[in-house]
């Protein structure tokens, strides 16, 4: 049996390494603010060390948020789950915001002000996804969200 982090310990390491991005603060830069080496603040991103409870307020000081914050957005019934180690459980919303490629992609939607404009990219990205999800001989293609049911601010 595989010993993975707990799920919980990967939320938070994944909402430190979201803020962490969303700021342009490196891991080295953050290891230094919190007298670390930067391979700790990876461990503690990818939720194989535990963060204690000073160092998350500290960390919450320096990342200009509060400590519920790392804690946000955690799917429901995680806080049920075991404590300790845990078998692996299915990447979320977290996995993709943490990635550079979904902070970068969050951040330049939200720019684009024009409401047609950012339906038409969902529809686009949908398009995308379609072609990469055609079926094999006899499956089925995924369920996507069509771009005229999600909210959008206008």
């Amino acid at each position: 049996m595989t010993k993975s982090p707990n799920d919980i310990d990967k939320h938070v390491g994944g909402r430190l390494r979201m803020r962490r991005t969303f700021l342009g603060m490196s891991q080295e830069k953050l290891g230094d603010a919190l007298g670390l080496t930067f391979q700790q603040v990876q461990k503690y991103e990818k939720g194989t060390n535990r963060i204690g409870a000073s160092r998350l307020q500290r960390l919450a000081e320096i990342l200009n948020v509060r400590p519920a914050f790392f804690f946000d957005d955690m799917p429901a019934g995680m806080a049920e789950q075991p404590t300790g180690f845990a078998e692996d459980a299915p990447s979320g919303l977290t996995d993709f915001i943490s990635s550079s490629e979904g902070l970068l992609l969050n951040k330049a939607f939200v720019r684009i002000k024009d409401a047609k404009v950012r339906r038409k990219i969902i529809d686009l990205v949908n398009t995308l996804a379609d072609a990469e999800d055609q079926p094999s001989e006899g499956g089925e293609p995924s369920q996507d969200i069509p771009s005229d049911s999600l909210p959008v601010q206008e």
